[in-house]
């Protein structure tokens, strides 16, 4: 029997400015739906999830909860809060909304909508035992290390992976972790890089090469080829 509380924190709330859009890109249709709701059904429909906390940009509270939480009725999502300047200061403000007697939090890109909701069963069976795990794909191709577009070094391509979301933790640990970086004023290009600086071992599972994150124009382009497979 299910005892553990599990939440999903998703976070949507950047500005988009890559995409050359008007609209946020989470909010940018494809398949006739928005990139977030996509997202959204992901864990609305997973058994493993109790609850959703929505991360938005702050003049976009009102729309959310209209275009997207209304519309669609969602019934895991309880509270729709603003975000930061960062994605940093928005998950922060994510975990800070989430219910205190939380157990373990996946912390998951909004314009990530391809996410298969058995990654995200497996990665909160697995966070039981390791405290932290994320999902990874395999670098493709050769991996160089440029500075002032001059290759300094090729790095090992077998050691390369490419960090993805859901990124799962032991609430209380990322929490404090979070908190502490706050504090320090330090800056980190993703959750888990936040757990390896205060010394949080973070597993790694095999993630998917279509769990894609939608951050320039042609990626609504293949967005749309891989929502035509599902």
């Amino acid at each position: 029997m299910k005892t553990r509380r599990n939440i999903a924190v998703i976070v949507a709330a950047g500005a988009g400015k890559r995409m050359e859009s008007k609209l946020p890109k989470q909010f940018i249709e494809i398949g006739g739906k928005p990139v977030l709701a996509h997202t959204i059904d992901r864990f609305d429909r997973c058994s493993i999830i109790d609850e959703i906390i929505l991360v938005v940009p702050d003049d976009y509270l009102a729309y959310a909860s209209r275009a997207i939480v209304g519309r669609y009725s969602y019934k895991k999502i309880k509270k729709i809060t603003a975000g930061g300047e960062t994605r940093q200061e928005s998950v922060l403000a994510g975990l800070s909304a989430c219910p205190r007697i939380t157990d373990d939090v996946a912390i998951h890109d909004g314009v990530r909508p391809f996410v298969r909701g058995s990654l995200i069963e497996e990665l909160f069976i697995k966070v039981k035992e390791t405290k932290a795990v994320i999902p990874a794909i395999r670098a493709k191709d050769t991996v160089k290390y440029v500075e002032k577009s001059i290759i300094l070094k090729t790095l090992p391509r077998e050691n390369i992976y490419l960090a993805q979301t859901p990124q799962v933790f032991c609430y209380k640990d990322i929490f404090d972790i979070h908190k502490k970086a706050a504090e320090a004023e330090f800056e980190a290009s993703d959750d888990a890089m936040l757990a390896e600086q205060y010394h949080m071992k973070v597993a790694v599972v095999p993630g998917y090469y279509d769990n894609i994150k939608i951050a320039h124009p042609e990626d609504l382009i293949l967005a749309e080829e891989i929502l035509k497979k599902w």
